[in-house]
């Protein structure tokens, strides 16, 4: 059976989790204006369909906490620097989405009330209802966290209907399909699948609080233009990660 979205490809809040690589181009390190520009584009098209939408971005193309504390540094201060880099990509798609004419606001779990909102859960909320589009920077604010735990965990809290993932690949499969042409892809899979086969989707606290929570998780293809909007739409090519 294919997956499908429910109510009829009908979603009113989600939350967009992207990587921080996402935003790197093809460039190795930092951002590519145009890249942001056209993610930016790609969120103006579901904001544009009435969906409340909530983001939250990696820091990996600046700096990645577990590579750091690989290199000597203490892994604290090393989960610091990298949620500081989610603050610096979670600005500059502020400056792209509001390039859109979208009213945007970045929401940092470490305070810097200069240029971003302290966490407040019924604030945030009322920004969603306000139809602004909300960024999440800095992770949980505690070291060891990664930012896909940080997604499933304001998309609880925010009440979101699902966390859509978008990576380089329009799916779960079950290897490499870059590497591998006999890579399967999955329509469907369960949580305890994904942690048993370690499939990769995000890490395994991440997973477990959004099964937890009875979280989908749509796993789609950030390259194919229009591949957000479509989804949410009722087409496209995704994998379901459920109950």
């Amino acid at each position: 059976m294919p997956a499908t979205i429910p109510h009829g490809g009908k979603y009113s809040r989600v939350l967009l989790k992207i990587s921080g690589e996402a935003l790197m181009g093809d460039q190795g390190y930092g951002l590519h204006p145009p890249t942001v520009a056209r993610i930016a584009h790609e969120v103006k098209a579901v904001h544009d369909m009435g969906v409340e939408i909530c983001m939250v971005i990696g820091g990996g193309n600046i700096f990645r906490g577990l590579q750091g504390s690989a290199q000597g540094m203490e892994r604290a201060t090393a989960d610091y620097m990298g949620m500081l880099a989610t603050v610096m990509n979670a600005l500059a798609m502020q400056a792209a989405l509001e390039g859109e004419n979208i009213h945007t606001r970045v929401i940092s779990a470490i305070r810097m009330d200069e240029v971003a909102e302290p966490y407040i859960r019924r604030r945030a909320v009322r920004h969603l209802e306000k139809k602004r589009v909300i960024i999440f920077a800095a992770g949980t604010g505690n070291p060891y966290f990664t930012t896909d735990t940080a997604a499933t965990l304001r998309a609880n809290e925010m009440n979101c209907e699902a966390i859509f993932k978008g990576t380089k690949v329009d799916g779960v499969y079950d290897k490499d399909p870059k590497k591998h042409a006999d890579a399967k892809r999955y329509e469907n899979v369960t949580y305890d699948e994904v942690l048993q086969k370690h499939l990769g989707v995000m890490d395994a606290s991440a997973i477990a609080l959004a099964r937890d929570n009875d979280l989908p998780i749509i796993v789609f293809s950030l390259d194919e233009p229009g591949g957000f909007r479509g989804i949410l739409a009722g087409e496209g090519t995704y994998t379901r990660v459920h109950g």
